[in-house]
């Protein structure tokens, strides 16, 4: 045999050798699959209707409680905690101290929680008055909480989500919002819905729709068609705020310094 020239491979030695490659094919393709999130949902807005929304309000935290809509705002020396109705109409208003950088907002029971951005406080008031009932102190900072009937959520712009006592505020448990493989950071405004977190991500048209118990992105909602519907805005007016409406199933969705609240379905794209 001449030198440098390979015997040639039985037939089914080399059939073998070709069933290996096409599985190691198919395994490197559903490994870039379960890494990019290729089972993900992807969904988009539907607008039901449009309600008018203060263009001065810097949006950080939604809550939608038997016809009313309670909002925190941020922005040192504008922060508040108001009431508003669908129509625009504020009901009650509460401006924060000076200092006080107003972030996420949730609902137990009679109570409003409100974060402080980085300040270290939870705000506690009182729902039918407004009056505060006092404060906790918390470590890092606060950017979006909501309740989910047992335990409060919080983020705090990394990709970790913490579940918190909704007495103490004490820090229980935590979860790592993956999708597909990959952390997702900029966790913002939260809503508490059916064992989900949904979660704005700051800077972006997307929420997360997000498995309470596992951290695991199930669906992203692409809420660029409402800003397309706003125009040119300003660089810091964000898609920020989500309120779930128990009696509809529809959605509040506004952003910071937005003129519009948008009342929308999550539908398939």
């Amino acid at each position: 045999m001449a030198r440098g020239v390979a015997p040639p491979r039985p037939f089914g030695v080399a059939l073998m050798m070709g069933a290996v490659r096409v599985a190691l094919l198919v395994s490197a393709v559903a490994v870039l699959a379960s890494c990019g999130g290729a089972d993900i949902e992807r969904l988009t807005v539907s607008v039901v209707a449009q309600h008018p929304h203060d263009p001065q309000a810097f949006t950080q935290g939604l809550v939608w409680q038997d016809g009313s809509l309670y909002e925190s705002t941020g922005l040192l020396g504008a922060s508040s905690l108001r009431e508003t109705r669908l129509d625009g109409e504020v009901v009650r208003y509460r401006p924060l101290a000076r200092d006080l950088f107003g972030e996420g907002l949730a609902l137990v029971g009679d109570e409003l929680l409100q974060l402080t951005w980085q300040n270290g406080l939870l705000l506690r008031y009182d729902l039918a008055t407004f009056e505060p009932l006092g404060s906790q102190p918390y470590t890092g900072e606060g950017w979006g909480l909501c309740f989910d009937g047992q335990a409060l959520w919080m983020s705090d712009g990394s990709a970790t989500l913490t579940r918190r006592d909704p007495v103490t505020f004490a820090a229980l448990s935590s979860v790592t919002v993956r999708r597909g493989r990959t952390p997702v950071t900029q966790l913002n405004e939260l809503e508490c819905v059916a064992g989900f977190v949904y979660a704005n991500v700051w800077k972006s048209d997307e929420i997360m729709r997000i498995d309470a118990k596992t951290g695991a992105v199930v669906a992203v909602i692409d809420g660029a068609p409402l800003r397309r519907l706003m125009g040119a805005m300003d660089s810091e007016a964000v898609l920020n705020g989500i309120a779930f409406m128990e009696s509809t199933g529809n959605y509040l969705l506004t952003g910071k310094l937005w003129p519009t609240m948008f009342e929308v379905k999550f539908v398939a794209q």
